[in-house]
């Protein structure tokens, strides 16, 4: 039962919402497989999961609020790989980030993005 797993594609990037994860997917250039988690994860979800994610780059891309956070934690604890993308506190979710800011935060995690979402100002 490996609902999570897409094959071939070696890039991750797990964020909580459908809304994220559209606009994380309209930024993104590159073939990478984005999860939503759909708010908080049980324990048993999560442990399926992270065995789907061994010898992948994870990406943890959660809004900057208390069930982000809360999320954000429970991967650190039990998936310590990941790696943990942050958006500006003052945007708060993922889905309501500007593009531009968007783009960013996912190039610097070598993330290939439409050029496009970098240019806005």
């Amino acid at each position: 039962m490996n609902q999570f797993n897409e094959p071939n594609v070696d890039k991750v990037i797990i964020v909580e919402g459908k809304s994220d994860k559209k606009k994380v997917a309209m930024i993104v250039k590159e073939d990478v497989e984005i999860i939503c988690t759909n708010g908080t994860i049980s324990i048993t979800k999560l442990d399926e999961l992270i065995e789907t994610l061994y010898g992948k780059e994870v990406y943890i891309l959660v809004d900057a609020d208390d069930s982000g956070e809360k999320l954000r934690k429970q991967f650190i604890r039990e998936f310590p790989e990941a790696e943990h993308l942050y958006i500006d506190k003052m945007y708060r979710e993922v889905a309501t980030a500007p593009e531009n800011h968007l783009a960013t935060v996912l190039l610097s995690a070598n993330i290939d993005v439409y050029t496009q979402f970098l240019d806005r100002g």
